[in-house]
């Protein structure tokens, strides 16, 4: 990076937003500022949740999620991961609350886990939070979960709660599902959750997540040794609360391909009509019934608000991700794809979908498919992403999509890349907006319609590392939503030089 590289190493010194330089933004929206969302970690003094081998990044943020409040615009809610941990979770997961429309963030925090104030007598006693996801209802609700899980033993669970204030303050943790590991099986670990509140229903609002179950494995860091090696299943589970997440129904499997099948990534939309649609990847290693051998992005759907569900899911297309790669170096990033992510057009009822695919490039770009006819048909899938073709293949890699349509139905669509890499030390990478007015089926309805929400580069090989092979890591999602007719983004970026405080939750809005 040379010139570019020491001057962002510089302004790292200064706290703050200063990690991106001042510039102007491309593309034919206008942003708002770049400004900070999170600020010093409140978990600074806890001590717990160390594990052999486990490294802490302090102060770092990870995983972003955000959603608006629909009764009041300028009430939004972001949470993500807070003091990361190298092997898997945090310290626990932080909540910033704005009213104000993103100019100002207030932090804090449900009892998800013990640095987060949990304790058995809350039901938050786990010594790390993972996955934060976080929806509004129509009547100005909000909704929490989180996977929260012990260091040393197969203790987890599911998590929710909930605001009636904007955010400001959480209900104590609900059990959705809790499960010691061993109670029925050897190794049970229930894994990335979500949650969406019903936008027709007050009071309604569904949690959905994929429940990896082995008869042979004795902790986490084991899975991937087990996917070839042993009998394992990873079927969809649900539970929904009809009270405004004062309770929640008993947990249940809705989805369950036997044994060496899975599925990861479950995410619900409620259609225009009602429908619940449950968009997730998964994956057929051994079995091939109806020539499904691989991975796929699939949907099933409920009609009756999640008591009964499809048996058989809706293939929306293949899921081909390479996995994404450091370009000069070769060392995964904690982004494998395998996780789409999914938006409503509210006034047509039309679905989108996204998701990272090689099969454009051979490296990692931005699948795009759409559906008009509530989720019945899907678009062929078309790249989206407008990272300039370069000559090395490794700089056009984008990765860790996220997708929004606002009410007018402009869609747009976020993604990381790393076009702005060299042959210099690090790695430029930087986080961008492209959006679609019209046609959005056709590449070219997207071609110029480009917006930098970095206004300048950041180093991701400063990044905190993920375990085994996964590398660098900045979430598997970044969130995204929308104030009126601006989009608006809260999405992870790094700090040049300063591994005291490696990370940061940025904002910007675009519209």
């Amino acid at each position: 990076m040379s010139v570019r590289r020491n001057a962002l190493l510089a302004l790292a010194s200064i706290a703050g937003a200063c990690a991106f330089a001042a510039g102007a933004s491309a593309g034919n929206f206008s942003a708002g500022p770049l400004l900070v969302a999170s600020g010093p970690s409140p978990f600074a003094g806890c001590t717990v949740g160390g594990a052999p081998g486990s490294v802490l990044y302090p102060n770092a943020e990870e995983e972003p999620w955000v959603d608006v409040n629909p009764t009041n615009p300028q009430n939004l809610i972001a949470v993500w991961q807070q003091d990361r941990w190298s092997d898997g979770g945090a310290h626990g997961l932080v909540t910033a609350a704005s009213h104000d429309g993103g100019l100002t963030w207030a932090e804090t925090f449900p009892h998800f886990s013990t640095c987060a104030g949990g304790t058995p007598a809350n039901g938050g006693d786990f010594d790390r939070a993972s996955d934060p996801w976080v929806s509004f209802g129509p009547d100005g609700r909000a909704y929490q979960v989180s996977l929260s899980f012990n260091a040393l033993n197969n203790e987890n669970a599911v998590l929710g709660s909930y605001s009636t204030n904007g955010g400001d303050t959480w209900s104590e943790p609900w059990p959705i599902i809790r499960d010691s590991g061993d109670r029925d099986v050897a190794y049970a670990f229930n894994d990335k959750e979500s949650v969406t509140a019903d936008a027709l229903t007050p009071g309604y609002a569904y949690a959905v997540w994929d429940r990896f179950v082995s008869p042979s494995a004795t902790s986490r860091e084991n899975i991937e040794g087990l996917i070839h090696s042993a009998s394992f299943r990873e079927p969809i589970w649900f539970s929904r609360t009809t009270n405004g997440g004062v309770t929640w129904k008993p947990a249940r499997n809705i989805y369950d391909q036997s044994e060496f099948n899975g599925t990861i990534g479950s995410q619900i939309l409620v259609a225009k009509n009602g429908d619940l649609l449950n968009f997730f990847v998964e994956f057929f290693i051994h079995k091939n019934a109806q020539k499904s051998r691989g991975e796929w992005v699939s949907v099933i759907r409920s009609t009756d608000k999640g008591v009964t569900w499809d048996k058989n899911s809706l293939k929306i297309a293949p899921s081909r991700e390479r996995v994404a790669f450091d370009p000069d170096t070769g060392r995964n990033i904690r982004a494998e794809g395998g996780l789409p992510e999914v938006a409503i057009d509210r006034a047509s009822g039309a679905l989108y979908a996204v998701w990272q695919d090689a099969s454009f490039s051979g490296v990692d770009e931005i699948a795009f498919s759409m559906s008009t006819d509530n989720g019945k048909s899907w678009s062929m899938p078309i790249k989206v992403n407008q990272t300039p073709r370069s000559t090395t293949e490794a700089n056009q890699q984008a990765f860790v999509p996220n997708v929004h349509v606002r009410a007018d139905g402009t869609v747009a669509v976020t993604y990381y890349d790393f076009r702005n890499n060299d042959a210099s030390a690090g790695v430029p990478t930087d986080y961008w907006m492209v959006h679609c007015h019209a046609a959005c089926t056709d590449p070219a309805s997207w071609v110029g319609n480009e917006n930098r929400l970095t206004t300048s580069s950041f180093d991701i090989e400063q990044a905190p590392a993920a375990r085994g092979p996964f590398g660098y890591f900045l979430g598997e999602y970044e969130g995204l939503t929308n104030i009126g007719n601006r989009f608006a983004s809260v999405f992870i970026g790094v700090n040049n030089g300063n591994p005291a405080n490696s990370t940061d939750a940025f904002f910007r809005t675009a519209g």
